[in-house]
């Protein structure tokens, strides 16, 4: 898989790819990321890459040019699956669209910064807008972040078990159930008895039922859905 994240502060976004999962994802030949700054497109002796609103208004506006510029030198050289654009305004990230994206072999994402970009660029070069949660944040960067790390994770081989992915919380519209680990015994905790058993089937069942009674207790949406 290969993702090309178009950015105003390629900074921002280096650290996540240096670490753990992601890194090693990316040393295995599994994910190449490759940042683009906007600036390096921009037309301007300044390296402008934002103006004023049309019609007045407060904060400024990405232009369409630069990004034009952007992705049409990508889309020269292989064929993109998606042009994501992270935006408040997108649908909510979850699980499913993180299992839909992973399956995708190449992927743009462009941050959105400012107040966001000219619509002409969301009317002509944007395929699916996504958001990381009801809130604003200062730039797209820490969502294009998030989505990607949702989304790598998810792709065959990157985590060390592959059923791990498929038990995490959402993946059946269920929260997961509780873990455990040693010591059995821990001032005077216990874990489960279901869970030293060995009966795998019991076992499965217990986790289940576990998984249920945490999401109708804390995210009953999910069950309504």
């Amino acid at each position: 898989m290969r993702i090309d994240i178009i950015t105003v502060l390629p900074e921002l976004l280096t650290s996540p790819f240096e670490a753990s999962i992601l890194k090693r994802a990316i040393e295995k030949g599994l994910v190449s990321v490759h940042m683009h700054n906007l600036r390096d497109f921009s037309t301007n002796n300044y390296n402008q890459i934002d103006d004023y609103q049309f019609g007045g208004g407060a904060g400024m506006v990405m232009m369409i040019e630069p990004i034009d510029k952007c992705i049409s030198k990508l889309k020269s050289e292989r064929d993109y699956d998606e042009v994501i654009y992270m935006t408040p305004d997108g649908e909510t990230l979850n699980q499913s669209i993180a299992n839909q994206v992973s399956l995708q072999e190449n992927i743009i994402i462009l941050c959105g910064h400012y107040k966001g970009v000219d619509q002409r660029v969301r009317d002509h070069f944007i395929t699916r807008e996504i958001s990381v949660g009801d809130y604003v944040l200062s730039g797209g960067e820490l969502g294009a972040g998030i989505l990607c790390d949702a989304v790598i994770r998810l792709i065959p081989g990157v985590l060390g078990n592959e059923t791990s992915a498929l038990t995490d919380s959402f993946q059946d519209d269920l929260l997961a159930p509780p873990i455990y680990t040693r010591p059995s015994e821990y001032k005077g905790w216990k874990v489960p008895e279901i869970l030293l058993s060995g009966h795998t089937a019991n076992i499965e069942e217990w986790r289940e039922k576990e998984a249920y009674k945490r999401t109708e207790a804390r995210r009953p949406d999910l069950l309504e859905e």
